[in-house]
């Protein structure tokens, strides 16, 4: 999402946020790790804040605004970052069973990734555009 001349990598739908706001008041501040793959998929996985510990191999891709006064944020495995950098991410909320692991799972609904490949101004502005 563009917001006033500075380009961000991750953004949250408005059901999302509904639903983030909604665990928040449940569990504290949360946050975001983008699951590479094994137990649950691919899914973003949400934690209270200090439940999952992000090391030097975790990347920081943004922070979220759900209309709380504290933004939530969003970090991927560096490994996995090497093949995602070239793609903007969306959080959004779809009906279904949540990641075991998450704190939406007895919610009934989850939490997925919509992508989309950068434009070339994003491209230019994260320094991935070709150079001539």
């Amino acid at each position: 999402m563009v917001s006033i001349g500075t380009y961000q990598r991750v953004d949250v739908t408005d059901a999302a946020a509904s639903l983030v706001r909604d665990l928040t008041a449940q569990h504290g501040p949360l946050m975001f790790h983008q699951s590479g793959g094994c137990c649950d998929g691919s899914s973003p996985m949400c934690y209270p804040v200090g439940m999952f510990l992000t090391g030097p191999g975790d990347v920081l891709l943004g922070t979220l605004d759900v209309g709380l006064a504290q933004s939530v944020e969003v970090y991927m495995s560096e490994s996995q970052f090497e093949y995602w950098k070239y793609t903007h991410l969306a959080i959004d909320v779809v009906p279904g069973r949540g990641a075991g692991f998450s704190v939406e799972g007895p919610t009934g609904m989850r939490f997925l990734i919509r992508s989309r490949m950068l434009n070339d101004a994003e491209l230019e502005y994260f320094g991935l555009a070709a150079k001539n």
